[in-house]
């Protein structure tokens, strides 16, 4: 009943509610689902995160498990280079197909094949421990892993609103620091203390977590397919020829390249002058903390409009730490240049994610992530087996060197393409 303009309850006066309540109570019901909706975008990049985390967790202790493994297996620098440079071949050759198909048939299924191929492929080497028995197991877990990071990448962006982006892909940045700082730790002690074996398997346990949450929780990731189809003639290399969304792509490959070479390197140099496997593992895990410090700060930083200038500030500080490298002789001087390398290079993956997410149209988004991994492993497959073989014919020095050099030349190359961050789409 309405009463002066006033909704009134028809019940008895000892049941009725005050008018003002009433006006409380059904202003309070229409901001209840937006609430909800807002809980429910964090809960989900809160778990995509987590499970990025744990999948990140397995893959990379499983890069630095098995590149120690190689070492012990009697393989030299070119050796573990190949190691490693298989990890990225199968990125390399299918990242862009697996990013259409993604934008087709949403990122659930894909997440679920990569992090549960990357559990059971762990368990390979761990009862057949040989030199080919690695190279295949790092074949398939690039590929695997390419799945899931290419699937999340894509995703990311569109939970929420365009605003909640720049929070959104740095937590999932944020959960790939914490597991690179995590696995190599863990990595090292298990093979110290139990053994490669027990260390891959205990590695692969970390991917039963975000399996069984993709498969019995699949409301949790947004399924967007891609509803347009493909224009006559269209291809990946559309992307490839925009200026801006070019110089994302080979900036990112420079930063990827930094990246690749102190995870394939540090190893390697760290036996060169003796560290334990526990100590190697702690010395990246130091990387790994730095790399999650500046990204809890980044999103701050980002909303002041200074993409360009914090980027090209890390690739200066991280080509400096390249130079600085060769000079350390001890664990405590590796640790301190690893995080000042990591501060640096932690900047780099989500802001490079960020740009091309809001250079690309909405239905190629995850093809764009997909020629992103393709530039980014081009490097890794190149530079492992070229700074190996220089490594292994000229010592640490040249290598450090010359990829401190590329790290400084990528921020050329980014001031040249003109980049700005266009409003959110």
């Amino acid at each position: 009943m309405v009463r002066g303009g006033v909704l009134m309850d028809e019940r008895p006066y000892y049941r009725q509610a005050p008018p003002v309540l009433l006006r409380r109570t059904r202003a309070t019901a229409k901001m209840r689902p937006m609430e909800d909706e807002t809980k429910g975008r964090v809960t989900t990049i809160v778990l995509l995160a987590m499970m990025a985390t744990l999948c990140n967790v397995a893959h990379g202790g499983g890069r630095v498990t098995l590149s120690l493994l190689a070492l012990q297996l009697g393989a030299d620098a070119f050796g573990v280079g190949l190691l490693i440079a298989l990890y990225a071949l199968g990125p390399l050759v299918f990242a862009i197909y697996a990013g259409k198909v993604i934008d087709r048939v949403g990122a659930r299924l894909p997440m679920m094949l990569g992090t549960g191929g990357i559990g059971l492929l762990l368990l390979l080497p761990a009862g057949v421990q040989n030199l080919w028995a690695l190279y295949a197991a790092a074949f398939l877990l690039g590929i695997c892993f390419m799945l899931f990071f290419v699937a999340a990448q894509g995703i990311t962006g569109a939970i929420g609103k365009p605003e909640d982006r720049t929070r959104n892909y740095s937590l999932l940045a944020v959960g790939f620091s914490v597991s690179g700082f995590i696995g190599p730790l863990i990595a090292g002690f298990a093979i110290d203390h139990l053994g490669y074996a027990s260390a891959l398997l205990i590695l692969g346990g970390f991917t039963i977590v975000p399996v069984l949450l993709l498969w019995f929780k699949p409301q949790l990731i947004p399924h967007k397919p891609r509803t347009v189809e493909d224009k006559p003639g269209q291809s990946a290399f559309d992307l490839w020829r925009s200026p801006a969304l070019r110089g994302v792509f080979i900036t990112g490959g420079f930063i990827s390249a930094g990246w690749d070479l102190y995870t394939f390197y540090l190893p390697v140099y760290g036996r060169s002058i003796d560290l334990s496997a526990s100590v190697i593992g702690m010395i990246i895990a130091t990387f790994a903390m730095a790399t999650c410090v500046i990204r809890l700060f980044l999103a701050t930083l980002i909303k002041r409009g200074q993409e360009a200038r914090i980027l090209n500030i890390a690739l200066v500080v991280a080509g400096t730490a390249y130079l600085l490298f060769p000079f350390c002789t001890n664990a405590w001087l590796l640790a301190a240049v690893s995080f000042l390398l990591g501060l640096a290079m932690g900047t780099g993956q989500p802001l490079s994610m960020i740009l091309i997410y809001n250079l690309t149209p909405r239905d190629r988004t995850s093809e764009a992530a997909g020629v992103r991994v393709t530039v980014n492993h081009t490097v890794h497959v190149t530079v492992p087996l070229l700074f190996g073989a220089i490594g292994s014919a000229f010592g640490f020095y040249p290598v450090f060197v010359i990829n401190a050099l590329m790290l400084i030349g990528g921020g050329t190359i980014y001031r040249a393409a003109k980049i700005t961050n266009p409003a959110s789409k």
